[in-house]
């Protein structure tokens, strides 16, 4: 079996470090490197679930796409749900690595996963790397659906091909319009909208879309978009991940054994529809007025 520092030589290969956001946290957290990896659990986020996961999975390196300290810390002690965490993992002789923004821009990264199980065709880059000479790499992807569908029909297609999460699939636009070109971005993506709107797509797929930034896209555009939740839409790279590390892992002869995390991390855990208003403008039921 090879020894951890190995594997995360391989993983930084896949990811490298350098070309994570400077704001970002990147990179192994915990781990002796001279211990032996045999068993690779990969995971969105490292909460204690995962990591109990880990341990039953007796797995000797956990990946996760999301930092366990974004900000930094002045304590691990076990009284913190983070510091647990690390206690957990150092007791178990389990490594926490992390691949965030080097993962989402990286060929193949993040959206290259969610485009994939999608079954949508990839076209290029939304925000190309500028220091990528082939233009495979950068945040987002620009992609064709497998056949055009109303943004009605699209928005089921999604909920139906990611992971189930109580949020489902929000969207915003005529339902019955013609939907052929899709810009997609794991993870929060109210940020691209510019870029969205540069690329000349019909609709836009990604997480976390506010409301402030959402109203004014729909005004800017006819652009649909389309809020999933962000777990959903970074959970496929889990499995890509896996792949690639199999890959690595049958060059070398390795016999790694990787394993994707099913446990749904994301925060949200019910939904309940909102019953309509008798008239958009009856509000006395709220407000207490006088009928």
């Amino acid at each position: 079996m090879p020894a951890l520092s190995e594997v995360l030589a391989a993983l930084d290969v896949l990811w490298p470090p350098e070309r994570a956001e400077g704001w970002d946290a990147v990179g192994t957290v915990c781990g002796d490197l001279d211990t032996e990896v045999g068993r690779v659990l990969f995971a969105v986020d490292p909460v204690q679930e995962v990591v109990d996961e880990a341990v039953r999975l007796g797995a000797d390196l956990l990946v996760t796409h999301h930092p366990l300290y974004l900000r930094g810390t002045t304590t691990v002690a076990a009284s913190t749900f983070k510091g647990k965490v690390v206690h957990t993992l150092i007791k178990h002789d389990i490594a926490l690595h992390v691949a965030h923004t080097n993962a989402d821009t990286a060929d193949p990264g993040v959206s290259d996963a969610l485009a994939g199980a999608l079954d949508l065709r990839i076209l290029r880059p939304l925000v190309p790397d500028p220091s990528d000479p082939a233009g495979r790499r950068g945040l987002g992807r620009i992609c064709e659906l497998p056949h055009p569908m109303t943004l009605a029909e699209l928005t089921a297609y999604a909920a139906a091909r990611l992971p189930a999460t109580a949020q489902g699939i929000r969207a915003a636009g005529d339902p019955d319009r013609e939907i052929r070109t899709l810009a997609v971005s794991g993870g929060s993506g109210d940020s691209l909208f510019d870029d969205v709107r540069a690329a000349g797509v019909d609709a836009f797929l990604t997480a976390d879309l506010r409301h402030h930034p959402a109203s004014e896209a729909t005004q800017h555009s006819p652009l649909a978009l389309l809020d999933a939740a962000h777990w959903a839409t970074e959970w496929p790279w889990c499995e890509q991940a896996a792949a690639q590390l199999d890959a690595v892992s049958d060059r070398h002869g390795w016999g790694l054994r990787t394993h994707v995390s099913r446990t749904v991390t994301d925060p949200w855990t019910a939904h309940a529809a909102s019953a309509p208003l008798t008239s958009p403008l009856d509000h006395s039921h709220t407000t207490g007025a006088p009928r």
